[in-house]
């Protein structure tokens, strides 16, 4: 009997310290929108319709990337909480709330992806020309808290307008991307805030009018788990290392890299871009890894402004660089 206890104890102990099976594999699993400003995702779909994987070879062989597509920021970042996904790319408010939410626990930023990108497009015969002329309007964002969303309440209220999360002088629809442009065309919305490839497709297919363009605002950021950090922190930063070599590879790439945005939108999303309408996308976006911790503070200050951030989170954490 004591020796089948002890034979029995030396198997599970064998089976606790076995080493990793050569050929098992490690997931991670990366959320993204069908948006031209997550121009490092698309492409990197791209690469693998070609039999190319640009992450899976610097993340080593027995790693495998999946692919999630959201529609804008917050679905992304409930399944950052729900455990679904360990990195997502997605705009700074979303992140932000989340961050704010989780008191810091939760998700960190660890990466930038795009700058610019986005803006206010408004009918081309609607006579707006400032926040005080939207009275009575409405305008249309991709999802209730996104990026967008908090921007264009916030240039609202600053031009003097009573805005709150249901009504107010003007009203705020929250809109997926591809139902914006039919309701833009049908004349049921006054103007979208928005992102690229959307701005752009306003512009061409609807005659619309840009009013406000974000230039220089943070558009698309690289976010993490703060749980696949701190469980696997070597995988994490052969991801970001990666995302950093393809950021470098499409800026000095720029028409490749527009003919596989427009391929992999067509391809994944059923989204046909002419190439004339991704250059033009293009030419509003700054694709960087870098991200600033002082225009998160300004982020802040406009969430707050409309009333998505209670009190001041602390953003010590929120940005965590992996070399």
């Amino acid at each position: 009997m004591r020796l089948w206890i002890r034979t029995f104890a030396f198997s599970v102990l064998a089976l606790l310290v076995a080493p990793f099976p050569a050929g098992a594999q490690e997931v991670v699993r990366v959320g993204h929108f069908p948006n031209v400003t997550h121009v490092q995702a698309l492409v990197a779909r791209n690469f693998e319709r070609q039999g190319r994987t640009w992450f899976g070879e610097r993340l080593g062989p027995n790693v495998k990337v999946e692919w999630y597509a959201y529609n804008a920021g917050p679905s992304a970042m409930e399944a950052i909480f729900a455990n679904a996904i360990d990195l997502t790319y997605v705009g700074p408010s979303p992140a932000l709330n989340a961050y704010a939410r989780s008191r810091g626990e939760e998700v960190r930023i660890v990466a930038g992806a795009v700058n610019g990108g986005a803006g206010l497009v408004v009918q081309p015969d609607s006579g707006l020309a400032k926040a005080s002329d939207f009275k009575g309007k409405r305008i249309a964002t991709p999802q209730f808290g996104n990026t967008q969303d908090v921007a264009a309440r916030a240039w609202l209220v600053a031009g003097g307008l009573r805005v709150t999360q249901t009504g107010g002088d003007a009203q705020v629809v929250p809109t997926a991307n591809p139902d914006q442009l039919a309701l833009f065309r049908s004349k049921q919305l006054d103007a979208v805030w928005t992102v690229e490839p959307w701005v752009a497709r306003l512009e061409l297919e609807a005659g619309g009018r840009v009013l406000v363009e974000e230039k220089d605002a943070i558009t698309t950021v690289l976010v993490s788990s703060a749980k696949f950090l701190a469980q696997k922190r070597d995988l994490a930063r052969r991801f970001v290392a990666a995302h950093r070599e393809l950021t470098d590879w499409i800026r000095q790439n720029p028409a490749e890299a527009q003919r596989m945005v427009g391929d992999e939108l067509k391809a994944g999303f059923r989204a046909e871009l002419p190439p004339e309408l991704v250059t033009r996308a293009w030419g509003r976006m700054a694709i960087t890894t870098d991200v600033s911790l002082p225009a998160f503070q300004t982020y802040v200050a406009s969430a707050q402004q409309v009333g998505f951030l209670r009190g001041t989170p602390d953003l010590a954490r929120l940005i965590e660089t992996i070399e």
